[in-house]
């Protein structure tokens, strides 16, 4: 048994080190179709090593036996938003074709939607799991937000800084880290983000119509992040004391009404 678990933890940490492997083959073919340069290179690398690292210390402490299918869709979109990664941080110097980057991205964000279905389908849903879906999420989000920051604004940074913010709160004021319902409001708004930010990022769309798409995504996050705030205070607060008695309601009664006038 010992033997079988050892081996199913080494098989594990060879698909991390496989997806690391084929983000750096991905980082080669954008090299040799757009000439990806020093801080494209740097950036995707960091990344894929980034991500290696996390995901494997995760699955250690887990002590997860099995990848699992949902993880491995979930890793194979992690390692198209390393590419875009590496796109974003090239940009600074030249725009990247603006095909390959909206094909990328338009991928990444379709297979979003298909890791949960997998990990329903094969009964492979775990917390780690969700987590890295989430994490992958965030982190395509705030890249998106820094590419499309570059033409209007640093007012967009708010999106993707947005979760990071809010963990970071939630170090300090503990009561943020209570779980929340189920909301299928909250799933529309966060997954509307990336397309949103895509069709931002695409310039398809006059410079109007930019704005007014990305105006729209950061009023629907804030109201989504809000409304999740508010509840989690709510729920924090301590309830009220119980309502006295009927008795001890009619006690104090009779004590402020005066023996005359109960005579």
């Amino acid at each position: 048994m010992a033997l079988n678990n050892t081996y199913d933890a080494r098989l594990v940490q060879q698909e991390t080190a496989l997806g690391a492997g084929v983000q750096i083959l991905l980082l080669a073919l954008l090299g040799s179709v757009i000439g990806l340069g020093p801080a494209g290179w740097l950036t995707g690398l960091t990344f894929a090593i980034a991500t290696w690292a996390v995901l494997s210390r995760a699955l250690h402490r887990s002590g997860s036996k099995s990848f699992g299918p949902a993880n491995r869709v979930t890793l194979g979109r992690a390692t198209l938003v390393g590419g875009v990664t590496a796109l974003v941080a090239d940009s600074f110097v030249s725009s990247p074709p603006v095909t390959l980057f909206v094909g990328l991205t338009a991928v990444a964000l379709i297979l979003d939607g298909v890791d949960g279905k997998v990990a329903r389908r094969t009964g492979t849903c775990s917390s780690l799991g969700a987590r890295f879906d989430m994490e992958v999420d965030a982190f395509l989000i705030l890249v998106l937000s820094v590419y499309v920051s570059m033409s209007l604004g640093p007012w967009v940074l708010l999106i993707g800084g947005m979760r990071y913010a809010f963990v970071a709160a939630a170090r300090a004021l503990p009561w943020l880290n209570a779980p929340l319902p189920p909301s299928i409001a909250r799933k529309t708004v966060a997954a509307l983000q990336g397309v949103l930010l895509l069709l931002g990022a695409s310039g398809y769309l006059p410079l109007a119509g930019t704005r007014a798409v990305i105006a729209l995504a950061l009023g629907t996050l804030v109201w989504s992040f809000g409304r999740d705030v508010l509840w989690l205070y709510r729920t924090s607060r301590p309830r009220t004391a119980p309502v006295a008695s009927i008795a001890s309601v009619e006690q104090q009664l009779r004590a402020l009404v005066p023996e005359s006038a109960s005579r």
